[in-house]
């Protein structure tokens, strides 16, 4: 089974397009989304879990279902974990979860609590079953979300910025936990955090702005930059004489000193160290490719 994207736009009422034309093609397995704040990935997210409309012309299919069309026949098969969710604080974990269940369709009794007794076991979660969910952790309660996800054996999962506010511990807890349970689904990741791209996923978008800007595998992403991508600490009151003479995909402190990432076919001087590529280099390459082509649109336009 697979999910295929058609020329999806989407326009809200106040004239901003958020999505302009994607098309994309998704298998089974682990699909990050990358993108920054406001990229469109949200939106993206919410059409393709029947949450909002897309605009005339679009298409969107899950095997032989029309997404856009048969949306009742998506939400049977759909686990959503969206980037901000509520629980009800004063409820114990499998209480909820027990509810959830029933609302998923789950009517046999034994059934429904051997379901829901694996999940809690899956998610690390059966030592606190009994405690109250506004007692959770920020992690704890990303892996209930896994577990309210898993209820009906779902064929599409969405992840909308799973791991954003988690601690280092709870980030791999829950990025291993999303591996295990991703191997035979089709499971949407979307997120701005690179690195849940280059540990999880075997093919990936990038978008900004509304635009598809780069689909592929990672590996083969990186491939195409190896050799290229170089670095050096500069001064801070150097940056922006840098900005101008290289292509500068990244800077990041280093013991409180600027390190820039700079893209070039050969070696800027010798006071440069070539590097190997990263994921990060490979995004900030095409968002920085995309802001170059449009500034040079304008140019082309301008009288």
């Amino acid at each position: 089974m697979e999910l295929v994207i058609k020329n999806l736009s989407k326009t809200y009422a106040n004239g901003v397009q958020a999505l302009r034309k994607i098309n994309l093609t998704i298998g089974r397995g682990m699909f990050g989304l990358l993108g920054p704040n406001g990229a469109g990935k949200s939106t993206l997210m919410r059409i393709i879990a029947t949450l909002q409309e897309a605009d005339n012309g679009s298409s969107i299919t899950l095997g032989d279902i029309d997404v856009l069309k048969q949306k009742e026949d998506v939400r049977g098969l759909l686990g959503y974990l969206p980037q901000e969710f509520g629980v009800y604080p004063k409820i114990e974990a499998e209480r909820l979860l027990t509810h959830l269940a029933v609302l998923k369709g789950i009517t046999n009794k034994n059934e429904r609590k051997d379901i829901v007794h694996a999940l809690l076991h899956k998610t690390n979660l059966w030592s606190v079953r009994n405690k109250n969910l506004g007692g959770f952790s920020g992690g704890m309660k990303q892996r209930f979300g896994i577990a309210q996800l898993l209820l009906a054996n779902p064929g599409l999962m969405i992840v909308d910025e799973p791991t954003a506010g988690l601690d280092p511990a709870e980030r791999s807890r829950f990025l291993n936990l999303l591996s295990e349970v991703g191997e035979n689904t089709i499971v949407i990741l979307s997120t701005h955090i690179v690195e849940d791209v280059k540990e999880l996923c075997t093919d990936m978008a990038i978008i900004n702005n509304g635009q598809l800007l780069y689909k592929g595998e990672p590996s083969q992403a990186i491939g195409e930059l190896e050799g290229r991508i170089w670095k050096k600490r500069v001064h801070k009151n150097e940056l922006e004489e840098y900005k101008i003479n290289y292509t500068v995909l990244s800077i990041r402190l280093v013991a409180g000193t600027p390190e820039i990432h700079v893209l070039s076919e050969t070696q800027p001087d010798s006071s440069f160290q070539k590097i190997p590529a990263g994921l990060e280099d490979v995004y900030f390459a095409q968002i920085l490719g995309e802001i170059q082509e449009a500034q040079y649109s304008r140019l082309r336009i301008t009288p």
